[in-house]
């Protein structure tokens, strides 16, 4: 029974709730939460200020089984006195999506959270697809058919929707539901005898029919048949650490009248009745009876399970008490009936990377690299130029957990990865060409060559005059006839090239090869390959035109010299040059004193057409008037010595 000072504080308790009242409301306690459910067309900042101001918050539902503790208290709520019309009706509960938060598709969840915190979850129940919007708040309701009651096969799907405003909740907003946690729960009360008993919760619950009893709650107990009734107060108080109770020993309500015939005296297994009329309670074998004298508890201290998670009961000695054991990877944490993962990772145990996963780990590798043995915890190189998976077009170099790619000379790293090459143009180099006359581009390379009467000199590069020739001037070939050959390059017949070695080559000595040269020295890049047999310079010549060049192939890769030589006759080329050179000018004389005759032909005509046009019209057209003076003058004495006189 109560003391006085509970007695007093239960009075005050009552007195304080039957001054509030409670709505009709539905009620399920399970676990250490209580849910509720109630009526409301309210909106969801409504719905959760209502159950805030009773010290919970909108339902969560993480888990099938807290699924199917809504729904009980749905359930009920939806007994009602007269069948409801068939129609949907959304109750809310804690999940909700902020404003400029946006879906995210690939969470259980979708973007949503709890009202309470989090966003951890290992249930969902969508009733469609939600609807990808980040300009408004959304909410998620408990769709239900009200004029069906909820099977437990069944439970309420989610549905997300605007969340309200006060006065406009929103479209088929029926009610929301509740959640309150709580430290500890009590066992309901045992009547040994007729009774009935009220349970008043803090959050202003009144019902009857509870499996468990949340902490604090008060317990109005009332005894007898009717005639003759006394009542009794009870607290659900913490006696030990997780342990609650509500301070009473034995049955309430006993009577002789019905000993254990009533409730089975109100204890939990077996009831013993004495022979005046009295009873007391017994447990069965492998149980023990606790100290409130009706409920049994197994001796197996490891039987009610308490140790929680993945730890692991192991009774004591004589079984009186117990230890929780995690498994490998796991440790006990300060409660010591819990278990938390162990970080391997803190010790270092990979070679390279340690990835750490609930009771164990495993060890990955860099980029480059591959296990080296079934254990992973030692990274082997990966070599990237290993034949047939070389990823360079030309030279793979494989370095510690990569590579890079380089090219033979003549060609230079391409592409948008460097892995491939291509052809350097040496005839095109800014600083000049390579060669003192012609240049020819190859793949990988370049042939010098030079203008008729000269051949190249013993370096490949330079030219120099013919020892054969004759009569030719002494300057070298790119002064002579300047004007004719810039820009202009004679295409060969005939184009000589030389293999590369694949890995020891050099484009020779830079300071013969690419001497300082005027950037007027012409080149023929654009000109068809010569061709000629590997070792041996190319020669080629064209009768028709006034220039013969000989060229030599240069080899990157042998830096060996060439030497051209004359294809025929010096002389009789000089001469031939002189005829071509003479019939010109005879052919541009004649073009001359054709254009001069005609312009001759041209002004004459003009000419005589000019005076034909000035011939006179008529006999007068040849004689003027005589000035009015002269006429006076005519009048005067022609003889007299003194103008204008007589005498």
């Amino acid at each position: 029974m109560a003391t006085s000072r509970d007695l007093l504080l239960l009075l005050l308790l009552g007195q304080f709730w039957a001054g509030t009242g409670a709505d009709p409301e539905a009620v399920v306690c399970a676990g250490t939460a209580c849910y509720t459910a109630h009526w409301g067309k309210l909106s969801a900042a409504e719905a959760q200020h209502h159950c805030s101001v009773n010290g919970g918050n909108l339902a969560t539902v993480k888990s099938e089984e807290e699924a199917r503790h809504v729904q009980r208290a749905l359930a009920q709520l939806l007994k009602p006195e007269k069948p409801l019309e068939a129609k949907m009706g959304k109750f809310w509960i804690g999940l909700q999506r902020e404003k400029g938060k946006c879906l995210d598709p690939n969470l259980l969840l979708k973007g949503f959270s709890w009202v309470g915190g989090g966003e951890d979850s290992l249930y969902a129940n969508w009733h469609k697809e939600v609807r990808s919007s980040c300009i408004s708040k959304r909410c998620v309701s408990l769709l239900l058919d009200l004029s069906l009651t909820p099977l437990p096969s069944r439970l309420p799907k989610w549905s997300d929707s605007p969340c309200g405003t006060p006065g406009s909740p929103g479209s088929s907003i029926e009610g929301f539901v509740c959640k309150f946690s709580f430290k500890g729960m009590c066992q309901p009360l045992a009547l040994g005898g007729p009774g009935q008993v009220t349970y008043s919760t803090p959050f202003q619950a009144t019902t009857s029919f509870l499996e468990v009893v949340p902490f604090a709650s008060v317990a109005n107990v009332a005894c007898g048949d009717g005639a003759e009734s006394t009542s009794h107060y009870f607290l659900c108080k913490e006696k030990d650490p997780d342990v609650f109770d509500w301070g009473n020993s034995g049955p309430l309500c006993v009577s002789p009248k019905y000993g254990c015939n009533f409730n089975n005296g109100g204890c939990q297994q077996d009831c013993f009745e004495g022979g005046d009329g009295s009873f007391r309670c017994g447990c069965r074998p492998g149980f023990r009876l606790q100290d409130d004298l009706v409920t049994c508890a197994s001796r197996n201290p490891c039987s009610s399970s308490p140790c929680k998670g993945k730890a692991i009961c192991v009774p004591g000695p004589y079984e009186k008490d117990y230890t929780c054991r995690c498994p490998q990877g796991f440790r006990l944490d300060s409660s010591q009936v819990h278990c938390v993962d162990v970080d391997e990772c803190q010790d270092s145990p990979c070679a390279q990377e340690c990835i750490n996963t609930p009771g164990g780990f495993h060890c990955k590798c860099w980029v480059g690299y591959k296990p080296g043995g079934p254990e992973e915890e030692t990274c082997w190189d990966v070599d990237e130029c290993a034949l047939g998976h070389s990823p360079c077009a030309q030279r793979c170099i494989n370095t510690d957990g990569s590579f890079h790619c380089s090219c033979e000379e003549g060609y230079v790293l391409s592409g948008e990865d460097s892995t491939q090459c291509e052809d350097v143009d040496e005839c095109s180099d800014p600083r000049g060409s390579p060669c003192d006359s012609l240049c020819f581009n190859t793949q990988g390379s370049f042939n010098c060559g030079c203008l008729r009467d000269w051949e190249l000199a013993p370096n490949g590069v330079s030219c120099i005059m013919s020892p054969v020739s004759s009569g030719t001037p002494s300057g070298p070939p790119q002064e002579e006839e300047k004007g004719e050959r810039e820009g202009s390059t004679v295409p060969p017949t005939t184009t000589s090239s030389f293999p590369k070695d694949s890995e020891n080559t050099s484009k020779g000595a830079s300071t013969t090869r690419r001497p300082s040269l005027s950037s007027n020295a012409p080149t023929a890049s654009a000109l068809l390959e010569m061709s000629a047999p590997s070792g041996a310079p190319g020669l080629w010549a064209e009768p028709d035109t006034h220039l013969l060049t000989a060229t030599a192939g240069h080899s990157k890769a042998t830096g060996e010299n060439s030497v051209a030589t004359q294809s025929d006759d010096g002389t009789d080329g000089q001469k031939l040059l002189l005829f071509y050179i003479l019939g010109t000018v005879v052919a541009i004389s004649l073009l001359l004193a054709l254009a001069l005759g005609l312009l001759v032909y041209r002004k004459r005509r003009a000419k005589r057409e000019e005076m034909k046009e000035k011939k006179p019209q008529s006999a007068t057209d040849s004689y003027s008037w005589v000035p009015e003076r002269a006429e006076s003058r005519a009048t005067e004495n022609q003889y007299s010595p003194t103008p204008g006189t007589d005498c």
